[in-house]
């Protein structure tokens, strides 16, 4: 899941930088292109953990 994640994001970045160098470019396409880019960066790194995760267990207890 994670790869195909991958796929959709680099064909999301390549559509939208197409879309950039084109003569006609349509501004739609482009913040699709780029919000499905960013939902995709959401989604993966909504695993990593965080920095503070430790000093923020250690406040909680």
């Amino acid at each position: 899941m994670k790869a195909f994640k991958i796929l959709i994001m680099i064909l999301a970045i390549s559509v939208a930088l197409y879309e950039q160098v084109s003569a006609e470019k349509n501004i739609y396409i482009m913040v699709i292109a780029i919000a499905v880019f960013m939902y995709g960066m959401m989604q993966l790194s909504a695993k990593t953990p965080s920095k503070n995760q430790e000093k923020e267990e250690h406040d909680v207890e």
